[in-house]
């Protein structure tokens, strides 16, 4: 699923990486470590979809607990009706919460508010929500309105398959957290890597958040932890669904820290012998690896800059 077409912005990049990485980005400026406010996250999305690497960008993740916030801080929002709403993942309540028909229908009131340019163009076409029980899903499932594409975050299990049995045929997807404020907030490598051949074998979507706002894995300055690179967890992900990766060649993309691990041309990109197309990296992307949530939208950008791709 995609929010948004591909921006229009001519972009130097390989072919590849552009494929790995277009639409790859969930705003999430409201959030830890960042936790700006309202009104500067909004300026700061806004800003970012008038510029050049707007390609990168997917959707503004807002809680529906904020929506009033929100809507003090809509000037910015495109009024012209033939204008592209801004797309926006919502944050609700758990699964298990009685309260998520709520939250789904202050969702329907909001995207009937945003409909127009007179309030200003947005649509919530995705939500992200908690849940450790397949009959928490199920029934979450049963409410959700088929406009809107949910994500589960699971537990830090083990054994993620249960969960998502439940979830496969049920237009939704899978989220894992890749990490957080503390180090313990961070799964090891097996479990990123379990997760994702789990995904790719269900054919079940996922996206992440947390702890990815680098291309590479690296040591965290602030917690520690080994964070994961946004490349690896995605290019991971892109050969789990097109080829079959045994556990010690993704434990080795996930691990990968040198840039040099990875080729990235106008024909696709490369992990030591394996190879995939730029047709394959969009079909990953497209319906696979969705995206993930990072409080900042410059800092992947600068450490590309860095490596030279952007």
């Amino acid at each position: 699923m995609s929010g948004r077409g591909s921006g229009g912005n001519a972009v130097t990049m390989p072919e590849g990486l552009v494929a790995l990485v277009s639409n790859l980005i969930d705003y999430a400026g409201l959030f830890p470590p960042a936790g700006l406010d309202m009104t500067t996250t909004v300026a700061n999305y806004a800003a970012y979809l008038a510029g050049d690497e707007n390609w990168m960008l997917e959707r503004l993740v807002l809680p529906v607990a904020r929506f009033d916030e929100f809507e003090a801080a809509t000037p910015r929002l495109p009024r012209d009706d033939d204008a592209e709403p801004w797309p926006i993942t919502a944050i609700t309540v758990p699964a298990a919460d009685p309260r998520l028909e709520e939250d789904l229908a202050r969702i329907d009131a909001f995207n009937v508010t945003h409909a127009t340019g007179e309030a200003g163009l947005a649509v919530v076409d995705a939500i992200e929500l908690r849940s450790g029980a397949s009959d928490d899903i199920e029934r979450a499932l049963d409410l959700v309105p088929d406009s809107i594409f949910p994500f589960f975050e699971l537990p830090r299990a083990a054994d993620p398959r249960g969960l998502l049995a439940a979830i496969v045929g049920g237009e939704a997807g899978a989220k894992i957290r890749t990490g957080g404020v503390t180090a313990d907030l961070y799964p090891d490598v097996d479990t990123v890597a379990r997760f994702i051949a789990c995904c790719a074998a269900a054919d079940v979507a996922f996206k992440a958040t947390a702890g990815l706002h680098h291309p590479l894995r690296h040591r965290s300055e602030t917690t520690g932890a080994m964070e994961f690179g946004f490349l690896n967890v995605f290019v991971a992900a892109a050969l789990a669904l097109n080829r079959e990766l045994d556990a010690s060649t993704m434990t080795a993309v996930l691990e990968a820290s040198d840039i040099d691990a990875f080729t990235f041309d106008d024909d696709g990109l490369a992990f030591e012998d394996h190879r995939l197309s730029v047709e394959e990296i969009e079909d990953a992307r497209l319906s696979f690896a969705i995206s993930f949530g990072s409080c900042s939208f410059d800092e992947p950008r600068a450490d590309l800059r860095e490596l030279g791709l952007l």
